[in-house]
């Protein structure tokens, strides 16, 4: 009775930190971390801020090294975005990538005291600033950001905008597939790139 009772409390206590309204999509037939999910929905926004400030630095370092304030680097920058829409589907397909490649679906007991919410995090946060400083190694990665953030036309997109758009996703979501040596199937959703 006492294991059943603790099980209970347990499952109670995991059960307010299950918000269904922040489950995005699932990305194939197996993703069902929630935990994990949750905690890299919560984190997007920061971490997208985060890889803006990369890709800011990296195309510094690589086009502008004496630090020279012409109007380009300016607007590079002077640009701060409170507004990340235009880099979810990136980034919610590499968190689906690390779900599919380093996310169990059963909990496992962590030793060091922290909670399974802590871990995910600080795994995450640790995956996200890895994988994307290698990102930024690479000129077409920091153009498509660029293109998606600094340059992205505002107002109403014409078709050619829209179209500009999607070349810069395709080209940040091909290579990030390169990357990681899975494929976007339409009706599996990832998979590795040897099974397909």
């Amino acid at each position: 009775r006492d294991s059943i009772s603790s099980f209970i409390e347990c499952f109670n206590f995991l059960l307010p930190l299950r918000n269904p309204f922040l489950v995005q999509q699932k990305f194939f037939p197996l993703d069902k971390n929630y935990l994990l999910e949750e905690v890299q929905l919560l984190l997007s926004d920061s971490l997208l801020r985060l890889l803006i400030e990369e890709v800011k630095i990296a195309y510094e370092r690589t086009h502008n090294p004496l630090g020279l304030a012409d109007s380009f680097s300016l607007q590079i920058q002077k640009y701060k975005s409170t507004n990340f829409q235009s880099l979810r589907d990136f980034y919610q397909t590499l968190a689906g990538i690390y779900r599919y490649k380093w996310g169990d679906n059963q909990l496992e007991f962590v030793w060091d005291g922290r909670d399974h919410t802590e871990k995910y995090e600080a795994e995450w946060i640790e995956f996200f600033k890895k994988t994307t400083a290698q990102f930024c190694q690479q000129e077409l990665f920091i153009q498509a950001v660029l293109d998606l953030t600094v340059f992205m036309p505002l107002g109403d997109p014409a078709d050619v905008h829209v179209k500009k758009i999607h070349l810069a996703e395709n080209r940040m979501n091909h290579f990030m597939l390169q990357q990681f040596d899975v494929k976007l199937h339409r009706s599996k959703g990832i998979v590795s790139q040897k099974l397909a």
